[in-house]
């Protein structure tokens, strides 16, 4: 089977992933998928919300902005249900709140508000100035010539096709980390093309804005989340969806972290089209604590 081949299937089987089976009115299920974490990655809970959120809302109206605790650790093992509550149907606006149960706890929480396209006012910030996505190496290409180091449950993830590629403007060897500004650059791209629907665009976007946020709060402390005794979750998470894109072309996210104290991180995150459009903001809290015990 060839290179391109297989991202098709990763990238589909990711794509299924976060479509959810419909089992009642409002209710929805969806499988887990297990990276070797030995938990279920938080944005595969915070995309499979959403989707389920977008299935219970008119087509004219699209997300604009979603707020979401993480509140247990997932099991990976096991399927997870969301239960949708239709909280607002306005002529403009329209909130669902979203709660993922697994084993008769909830795990997670999302808010979520839709809106109904309008004309206003127009402007944005300015993208940065970083080089292009063509002649940076992937994370999964990089990690490979750290193959031994990376604990076994995880090479095939992180060394192998990924749904969605990342390559990193000013990435930090995991394992031989160094002090430097709390700010990360990533391009990223669905590893393949993505149907027409723009809120399978956005429950992907929300999937992908989970990889590599919270971690920013440590570059200026010389820490990853392998470095031992380190403990790394993510605590909330909120994205604003500002104007639309294509996953299938390359987007720019640009992170940064603000403020670190006691043992939370705070990183904020803007994406960008490939042409400066500022297509999402995002903003989260993670639990970055030194076990020194």
């Amino acid at each position: 089977m060839n290179s391109c081949v297989e991202k098709e299937l990763v990238l589909n089987e990711l794509l299924k992933l976060l479509q959810l089976e419909k089992i009642e009115e409002n209710i929805f299920r969806g499988q887990s998928q297990d990276l070797g974490f030995g938990n279920i990655f938080g944005g595969q809970v915070l995309g499979q919300s959403l989707s389920a959120a977008s299935q219970t809302v008119p087509k004219e109206k699209s997300v604009h902005s979603i707020h979401g605790y993480f509140l247990l650790t997932g099991d990976p093992a096991k399927p997870i249900v969301y239960e949708v509550d239709c909280i607002r149907d306005g002529k403009s606006f329209t909130t669902r709140r979203v709660v993922a149960i697994q084993k008769g706890r909830a795990i997670f929480t999302l808010s979520a508000s839709f809106h109904k396209i309008e004309d206003g006012f127009d402007h944005q910030s300015e993208m940065p100035d970083v080089v292009g996505p063509e002649n940076l190496t992937s994370d999964s290409e990089l990690l490979k010539g750290i193959k031994h180091k990376i604990p076994e449950p995880l090479k095939t993830f992180l060394t192998c096709d990924r749904p969605i590629e990342i390559r990193q403007v000013n990435p930090m060897n995991p394992f031989k980390p160094e002090k430097q500004p709390p700010v990360k650059y990533s391009w990223f791209k669905a590893n393949g093309e993505m149907p027409e629907d723009q809120s399978i665009h956005k429950y992907m976007l929300a999937y992908a804005s989970d990889f590599g946020l919270v971690t920013t709060s440590l570059y200026p402390h010389g820490q990853t989340i392998w470095t031992p005794k380190m403990q790394v979750a993510s605590l909330d998470h909120a994205m604003w969806f500002h104007r639309d894109f294509k996953l299938d072309d390359w987007l720019l996210y640009a992170m940064e972290s603000p403020s670190a104290q006691g043992a939370r991180g705070f990183c904020h995150g803007k994406v960008y089209t490939r042409d400066g459009v500022l297509v999402a903001s995002t903003a989260q809290e993670g639990l970055i604590r030194r076990r020194d015990k």
